[in-house]
């Protein structure tokens, strides 16, 4: 008899990507059960590894890039192309965030989520915009940063600017200094374009439960530095919410409530800054367990064996 064995590992934060971990699950396995047909599925969650997964589940392919890191240097990164012509619809691409600005491309020392910026995000995208994307599925996760996406709003053309008109540096420790935005400089493509962005809804972008609050500290930020992060992260919310919003927002739509939403606080507030440029916001598991056609391969199976890096107090919160 043939053992079917479907291995299903989420990744290991810092340690082993979810492709990885299958792989070496598959090493033990064939030790003891050498004519085992096996079935990998790496169990992506927008976080590091979802580029790679999709590109592998759906015929498409990495494309490699270089673009700015979290700490501001330039980093070795990618995107996906999903399909190409084979697939009906638009050229789907896929921007993992964590591959230009996770928390895994912050030294440890370096790690200071004010500072910190989501500027290489905007690069990926516009990269996959040149590509001739007209759908592109934002993966959120595995973060080092809290800027609320306002690094990527730069670098896809938005001029951030304080009181005195100045360009606002990059980190959310400034954003407590943002007096308004303009948008005239955005890439109009993105007005053509879809944006899904895959993520946990349970992360919001302020209040008590505010990303800065929950996850700041994780990221190296001290108790001070927290309270300027959410202090900013409010005022982000306000300016976004005047300046940028409207022009995103069909006539037809309730506006989003940037300031707690499911799903804004995703990736540092990247998911509140996408969603001013009209990004719909989506439960990760929704979006990307379809593309991996999980509920098929799973009853194949005889067997699954599925991992986790640590189970805690946020494993109940959508970990």
């Amino acid at each position: 008899m043939t053992h079917r064995i479907a291995i299903a590992p989420s990744g290991f934060k810092e340690s082993l990507s979810a492709a990885r971990v299958a792989e070496a699950i598959a090493v033990g396995v064939r030790r003891v059960i050498p004519h085992a047909e096996l079935d990998l599925i790496p169990l992506v969650d927008g976080g590091e590894g979802t580029a790679e997964a999709l590109a592998l589940a759906g015929g498409g392919r990495l494309v490699p890039c270089t673009a700015t890191g979290p700490v501001g240097e330039p980093v070795a990164s990618h995107f996906a192309l999903l399909g190409g012509g084979t697939t009906p619809g638009p050229l789907t691409a896929v921007v993992e965030m964590a591959a230009v600005a996770g928390l895994a491309l912050v030294p440890p020392g370096l790690r200071h989520p004010g500072a910190t910026t989501t500027y290489g995000v905007g690069e990926l995208i516009r990269a996959a915009l040149d590509s001739g994307a007209r759908r592109i599925l934002i993966g959120c996760g595995d973060s080092g940063t809290s800027d609320g996406g306002a690094g990527a709003l730069q670098a896809l053309g938005a001029r951030l600017a304080d009181r005195h008109g100045r360009e606002l540096r990059r980190g959310g420790g400034a954003l407590h200094e943002l007096e308004r935005i303009d948008a005239s400089g955005l890439d109009p493509r993105l007005a053509r374009t879809e944006l899904l962005v895959a993520c946990n809804p349970y992360n919001v972008l302020c209040g008590k439960r505010g990303v800065a609050r929950v996850f700041g500290p994780q990221k190296g930020a001290t108790p001070a530095e927290v309270e300027l992060l959410s202090a900013g992260l409010e005022r982000l919310a306000d300016v976004l919410t005047r300046d940028l919003a409207p022009a995103f927002t069909p006539a037809t739509a309730a506006p989003v409530d940037l300031r707690t939403a499911p799903g804004t606080g995703a990736s540092g507030g990247l998911g509140a800054g996408l969603a001013a440029v009209g990004a719909r916001l989506l439960p990760r598991y929704d979006v990307l367990l379809d593309g991996l056609d999980l509920d098929a391969r799973l009853a194949r199976a005889d067997f699954v064996i599925t991992a986790e890096g640590a189970l805690d107090s946020q494993t109940v919160r959508g970990k």
